[in-house]
């Protein structure tokens, strides 16, 4: 979606703070339950609910993302995207999301709107609206994204909730972004579709809602690698669960990209991070909802002790990604 705003000429400091901020927010559309955007002193979002699903995150160049890796319009979407998975793994329909941005004075203007540009493609595609924020100066650009959904009725679908017996499903893709990053790492920019599954993630607002109002007892969205989020989820419910390594999807653009670096695609599928897709546990005695699939079981502590093992074994390198770690 391209940019219907003012001037995007110069830098931002020339342009200034009010004047960034209308360049990014006129003309914009809102959803219905946005009862008041951007333009006074809070937003105003509609709760039928009640209770609101709240989470927020931050992005930093260097860390998160690299310009010269992804444009700012696919920074844009990641940023808006990686805070809606979480609304969603709550089983909560995502409503609105709310943008703080850092950044040098000397940013061009256009690298800003579109970065803007961007947020707001992610959040039309999850039917939310961008309904305020701040800017502020900084020496590298920083992206603070909260994100805000409603329950509609249903009970939050928290990580504790996964009881012995139950199976394991997920829904979205695993291992893409890890093969992206592994292509991007080795200096090349194709397959095109893989080096843009780690630019941005496509997480599966929808499958949210639908595995709560399906019964999922425990959900978690796999920000740090499938076992990873896997073992918060077992830690949480104070079980073990176990991978059957050969439910997973292994695409064969994965297995190609795979071959060609030398690398295992079974490893990226486990272990792999920020693909945002959803993991949850569901009765044994239900079917799971429509594009979830089925990948494992939960276990009493006893028998697989609290944790995840793969085929029944630990599997190592088993940690996902950890800040101050890596």
């Amino acid at each position: 979606m391209p940019s219907q705003q003012g001037p995007t000429e110069g830098t931002v400091a020339e342009i200034g703070e009010f004047g960034l901020i209308d360049s990014v927010t006129r003309h914009r559309s809102q959803p219905e339950h946005t009862l008041l955007g951007p333009g006074d002193d809070a937003a105003l979002v509609a709760a039928p609910d009640g209770k609101v699903v709240a989470s927020t995150d931050m992005l930093v160049q260097n860390v998160h993302f690299r310009l010269d890796w992804s444009s700012p319009a696919q920074v844009g979407r990641k940023a808006v995207a990686v805070n809606l998975a979480d609304v969603a793994a709550m089983g909560a329909m995502p409503t609105a999301v709310l943008v703080g941005l850092a950044c040098p004075g000397a940013t061009r203007t256009e690298q800003i709107t579109e970065l803007a540009d961007g947020m707001w493609e992610e959040a039309e595609r999850a039917g939310v609206g961008l309904v305020g924020g701040d800017v502020v100066a900084a020496d590298q650009i920083v992206i603070s994204v909260t994100a805000l959904g409603d329950l509609r009725g249903v009970t939050a679908v928290r990580r504790s909730g996964a009881r012995p017996g139950e199976v394991v499903a997920i829904n979205g893709r695993l291992g893409w972004s890890a093969a992206g990053l592994a292509v991007l790492g080795r200096g090349f920019r194709s397959p095109v579709s893989v080096v843009n599954a780690h630019r941005y993630p496509e997480p599966p607002y929808a499958a949210g809602p639908e595995a709560a109002a399906a019964g999922a007892t425990a959900m978690i969205d796999i920000s740090d690698g499938l076992l990873a989020d896997l073992g918060h989820v077992a830690t949480a419910s104070g079980v073990g669960i176990d991978v059957d390594s050969n439910a997973l999807p292994v695409d064969q653009k994965l297995i190609e990209v795979a071959s060609a670096l030398g690398a295992e695609p079974l490893r990226w599928v486990l272990t792999g991070g920020e693909d945002h897709a959803l993991a949850a546990t569901f009765p044994s005695a239900r079917e799971v909802p429509p594009g979830w699939r089925r990948i494992g079981v939960v276990a009493a502590a006893a028998d697989r002790g609290v944790g995840v093992t793969v085929d029944g074994k630990p599997y190592e390198p088993e940690q996902g990604w950890q800040h101050w770690r890596g």
